[in-house]
């Protein structure tokens, strides 16, 4: 049988070669936070105090409250990104929530992932038990890595990595280290966006298939420009009503039409406002 320990040994050997990444992608998380507006509770209330968490730290005044955070995150030094991720985020929540959530788990995710495919191609055959015991197939290394149960005490080594080398340092200065690779992180986040398939158009209702057909039909006769420019939104929707098509059915018909979504509008509009004389 696979020793499933060796994994839980391969994953943190993994998570320590990639420790410099850890902290890299910590420092670059970090940008913004000193602009972040400071808060604290009072009884029941979560009150802004007025001033940012750059600004207090700056003061030498502490981040995080007594009465809230984690405990592991507590006696840190006012001012220190230990300190800034016990603080409060403007929703009640500890700011090492969002860090967890956004870092830490993806990041470890993304190393079991790397253990378990440097497990399968170097203990092939211990790498074909450890699929049986967990009753996986391998296709899905993710899954995997779900069946094993490595990611969470991996969190824990991770976490205590970034205290170790972040913790007691100011953070004015963690969130200048992470700078650079902050806007290298915005630069591709961008460039993903612009790069997105289009969202697919909307599936049709079953009960538009008649109004659909007629709308198609009066498209091919009314010889406008496809897709249909909002120049063209009157020889549309009179084609459209010509066609047989009701008033009340156009605005459902026009999304699965080839229409420019200005052309939509003013669409829209014009059957609103009851125009072409219907």
């Amino acid at each position: 049988m696979f020793d499933i320990d060796f994994m839980a040994l391969l994953t943190r050997e993994v998570l320590r070669e990639r420790a410099a990444e850890l902290i890299a992608e910590a420092c670059a998380w970090s940008v913004g936070l000193s602009d972040q507006p400071h808060h604290l509770r009072r009884g029941d209330r979560l009150v802004a105090t007025g001033m940012t968490m750059g600004v207090r730290a700056a003061n030498g005044q502490p981040l995080s409250g007594e009465e809230d955070g984690r405990l592991e995150l507590g006696d840190a030094r006012p001012g220190t990104f230990q300190d800034a991720l016990n603080a409060l985020a403007a929703d009640g929540t500890v700011v090492a929530e969002r860090f967890d959530v956004e870092v830490v788990e993806p990041f470890v995710l993304v190393t079991c992932v790397l253990a378990a495919e440097r497990a399968r191609d170097t203990r092939p055959g211990a790498w074909a038990e450890l699929l049986d015991d967990l009753g996986e197939d391998g296709s899905d290394l993710v899954e995997v890595v779900r069946a094993g149960e490595w990611e969470v005490p991996l969190r824990i080594d991770a976490e205590h990595l970034v205290l170790a080398a972040l913790g007691g340092v100011p953070l004015v200065q963690v969130e200048a280290e992470g700078l650079p690779l902050s806007l290298v992180r915005a630069a591709e986040a961008v460039t993903r966006a612009a790069a997105a398939p289009p969202a697919p158009a909307p599936a049709p209702d079953e009960d538009l298939a008649g109004s659909l057909f007629l709308a198609h039909a009066a498209l091919r006769a009314a010889e406008v420009t496809v897709p249909v420019p909002p120049a063209q939104a009157e020889q549309l929707l009179a084609a459209l009503l010509a066609e047989g098509l009701l008033p009340e059915e156009v605005p459902a018909v026009l999304p699965h039409l080839p229409v420019e979504s200005a052309t939509v509008r003013e669409v829209t509009a014009i059957v609103a406002a009851g125009g072409l004389g219907y």
